[in-house]
C-alpha cells in the first residue's frame, strides 16, 4: 500500500476541484492547473478531500498511486500559496535584471544572456542584483525554469562563482600549491 497515495488530499477555502475520465482540474485564488491521469487510477472528490486509489495491485498501478495524489497535492498548494525558488548569483560584475518579459544576465561572459520568462511564473530581483526569485502556481514550471537559469553558470567548486539555489551549499576544492 502507497503510504502517500493512501492520505486524501484535503481542499482549503476557496479551492474548487473537478475531475473528468482524464484529466483533473484544480482552480483557486492564484489561478487555474489542469494535470492528465493514467486510468490505472482513480480520483473522487467527497466532503472536501480528494481521494486517489488504483484499480489493481499492478506494478504501474502502485507507482502512479503515490504520483497522481502528489501531483494534486501540489496543484492545491499551488493555486493557493504558490511556489517559489530563489538563486543567488556570485561573481565579480555578475548581475540580473528583469527587462519586461526578459531575464537578463551578465554572467563573465563577452555577451548578455537573455531568457524570456515563461508565460506563468514572475521573476523579481533582489539584493543587489544578485538574487532571482523565481516564482508561479506550477512547482514543475517553477523548478524546470529556475534550472535553466542555472544551467547558464553553474557555480564552480575553487571560488564559488556562478549561480546556485539559495539552500545550495557549493563544496569547495581546494586551490593549486606550489609544489617545490
Amino acid at each position: 500500500m502507497s503510504r502517500i497515495g493512501i492520505r486524501p488530499v484535503s481542499l482549503p477555502q476557496g479551492v474548487k476541484v473537478s475531475v473528468t475520465p482524464t484529466q483533473v482540474t484544480v482552480e483557486g485564488p492564484k489561478g487555474k492547473l489542469q494535470q492528465s491521469y493514467n486510468p490505472l487510477v482513480e480520483i473522487a472528490v467527497k466532503d472536501g478531500l480528494v481521494h486517489v486509489s488504483r484499480k489493481n495491485d499492478s506494478k504501474p498501478a502502485k507507482a502512479f498511486h503515490g504520483l497522481y495524489r502528489k501531483l494534486v497535492s501540489n496543484m492545491v498548494v499551488g493555486v493557493t500559496e504558490g511556489f517559489k525558488k530563489t538563486l543567488v548569483i556570485n561573481g565579480v560584475g555578475y548581475r540580473a535584471e528583469v527587462q519586461g518579459k526578459l531575464l537578463v544576465m551578465s554572467l563573465g561572459y563577452s555577451t548578455d544572456f537573455a531568457v524570456a520568462i515563461p508565460e506563468g511564473l514572475t521573476v523579481a530581483i533582489e539584493a543587489n542584483n544578485q538574487k532571482v526569485v523565481i516564482s508561479g502556481n506550477d512547482r514543475w514550471l517553477v523548478g524546470k525554469f529556475a534550472s535553466e537559469v542555472r544551467g547558464l553558470r553553474l557555480p564552480e567548486p575553487y571560488k564559488g562563482k556562478g549561480i546556485r539555489y539559495d539552500d545550495e551549499t557549493i563544496r569547495k576544492k581546494v586551490g593549486k600549491t606550489g609544489v617545490k
